[in-house]
């Protein structure tokens, strides 16, 4: 008993060793009118459920040994009942999903604190629209400006819809107005949102140096003050 054991064992360690040479694979796919389950080797097609014909059908070439799978459109045939089963309490789920177009709304800001000739991104957010994706464009000064955007993919937002960035690379200069365009199925025309540098957004140099000469010349009144206080306590005390 202790062998026959043993041997079982054995056999089942050679066969986990082989897995790797061979690679399968299953694809069972329906709809409220269709359905589809197909097994392939290696690559190649080995064998599919003909509904229609309500048989399985092998698709090996005359040259290889004939292989069948006994009870495979049996099978088949209980996975499609799975699976418009599942399409059906999904369909539930969904109903109340977005309705079919969305509209986005648009926000437009820079990655940093803006500095006049420093290298900065402006960042255009478009969120809340559906379905993905959307266009963004951006121009300069009514100037259509390509080099240095990108956008990424639309991520999914916890109710339903999407949300994309697009990033344009940009030195701020007094005075340039930039803008960016975002079209989208559910838009009639394109929804742009401005940003220009203003003289507001320039941190000047001579800030700083004002800031701490007044702290200095405070901090310089309170000593003064402090040491009168100390003297004329010590000619009281004499």
């Amino acid at each position: 008993m202790k062998m026959k054991e043993l041997l079982l064992f054995l056999s089942c360690v050679l066969c986990v060793s082989a897995d790797a040479l061979h690679e399968d694979i299953r694809i069972v796919g329906c709809s409220d009118s269709d359905g589809e389950v197909m097994y392939g080797l290696d690559g190649e097609e080995y064998h599919y459920a003909d509904f229609n014909k309500q048989k399985e059908i092998y698709v090996l070439p005359p040259f290889v040994d004939p292989m069948t799978s006994p009870g495979a459109y049996e099978a088949a045939v209980a996975n499609q009942q799975v699976c418009r089963a599942n399409l059906k309490v999904v369909g539930e789920d969904m109903k109340d999903f977005p309705p079919k177009h969305i509209a986005p709304s648009v926000m437009i800001y820079t990655r940093d604190e803006v500095e006049f000739g420093e290298e900065n991104t402006l960042i255009c957010h478009v969120t809340g629209f559906y379905p993905a994706p959307v266009k963004v464009s951006w121009t300069k000064n009514q100037q259509k400006v390509t080099e240095g955007s990108s956008i990424n993919i639309p991520y999914l937002n916890k109710d339903g819809s999407f949300r994309q960035m697009s990033r344009l690379d940009f030195t701020p200069q007094l005075g340039d107005i930039y803008k960016c365009a975002v079209e989208h199925l559910s838009l009639a025309e394109p929804l742009t949102k401005l940003y220009e540098v203003e003289a507001s957004a320039h941190s000047d140099p001579g800030v700083g140096p004002s800031v701490f000469c007044g702290v200095g010349l405070t901090l310089g009144l309170v000593g003064v003050a402090v040491g009168t206080f100390f003297l004329i306590k010590g000619n009281e005390c004499s």
